[in-house]
């Protein structure tokens, strides 16, 4: 499983919306709003490297209220929760980046 944080810039006038219908793509597990330098915190899973560029640059970027975004690839997850939720899934230990 492939773990990607993206941070989005969101017109100020359409912040729920845009978390909205981010959280509603295929391939985004979570949106969060946040304070700090970005409006809105997007989690994306995906099972192959080249899903990343699908979900960001083909779906998200495309989303009408996203202004920019800037993502950042997890290598390794160190959370138990995360590790857990992956082994729900039937995935097994070699899968886990």
């Amino acid at each position: 499983m492939i773990t990607a944080i993206v941070m989005i810039d969101a017109a100020t006038d359409a912040i729920g919306e845009v978390a909205q219908a981010v959280a509603d793509l295929d391939g985004v597990s979570e949106v969060y709003s946040v304070a700090g330098d970005a409006d809105l915190v997007a989690i994306v899973r995906v099972r192959e490297f080249e899903q990343i560029a699908e979900v960001i640059a083909g779906r998200i970027n495309k989303v009408p209220g996203v202004l920019d975004t800037d993502t950042h690839i997890a290598f390794r997850a160190y959370s138990k929760h995360d590790l857990e939720a992956a082994f729900s899934l039937g995935l097994e230990g070699g899968d886990l980046a």
